[in-house]
């Protein structure tokens, strides 16, 4: 075998080499868009918001599938969904390529965009008022919610113009200051969102409704939670 033909020989494994990395890649991109659009990403908790329920450093999957077939959204859903732009300081989902090409991945090393996860309190139509002391109440009742909160909220909301805080910038806001006294009633295609920590989250009573199209998916079964080492009497550590 002279030395061209070893040269061609090392060429073309070479091509091959090149083409198989290629191809796996593709492949790889391809079934991570399909799980990731279609099926389930995973998620964690970065905040105390959703306390007692979730603690900072879990991990979850959010199930897309039911989303994705249409299945209305229910009262005490947990969802994962992208804030409203007025809770980010203005700004809403990139749509360059690298910011695009990791919201359908999820790889670590693109551009990804910030997600909340709270629950579901009030659906289209339902009319929402909080009393500080008491609680949650929809269209007149007080719900229930002695399973999954931290607290009962120490604030009231009565109308419109109750609802303002500050976001995620550290700005304080007031997304309703043209109505203020309109009554807080859900609109259609919004849902109403507060986070089980009721007192240390930035959720609807602070940035308002919630437009449906936002919502990632639902929130559907730990998978990782960090222990924390149990505390023992100090005589023992003598």
């Amino acid at each position: 075998m002279n030395v061209e033909t070893q040269s061609s020989d090392k060429v073309t494994m070479l091509r091959g080499f090149l083409r198989e990395g290629v191809e796996l890649v593709v492949v790889t991109l391809i079934l991570l868009v399909v799980i990731r659009l279609c099926i389930g990403e995973a998620r964690y908790i970065p905040s105390a918001s959703m306390e007692p329920t979730l603690q900072i450093n879990d991990r979850l999957i959010v199930e897309k599938i039911t989303k994705n077939l249409g299945q209305p959204i229910q009262r005490g859903d947990i969802l994962v969904f992208y804030p409203p732009p007025i809770e980010m300081g203005g700004m809403d989902l990139k749509n360059d390529p690298l910011t695009v090409l990791g919201r359908w991945t999820g790889l670590p090393f693109l551009p990804n965009d910030a997600a909340f996860i709270k629950r579901v309190v009030g659906l289209p139509g339902d009319h929402i008022r909080v009393q500080a002391g008491a609680g949650v109440l929809v269209n007149g009742q007080l719900l229930d919610e002695s399973n999954y909160i931290k607290e009962i909220p120490n604030y009231d909301l009565n109308v419109l113009g109750d609802i303002n805080g500050r976001n995620t910038m550290g700005e304080f806001i007031h997304p309703y200051d043209k109505r203020p006294n309109d009554p807080i009633i859900v609109p259609a295609g919004h849902v109403f969102m507060m986070g089980d920590n009721r007192n240390n989250s930035e959720d609807s009573h602070v940035w308002g409704f919630l437009d449906e199209k936002r919502v990632i998916g639902r929130a559907w079964v730990l998978i990782w939670r960090r222990l924390n080492p149990p505390t023992y009497p100090q005589i023992l550590s003598e």
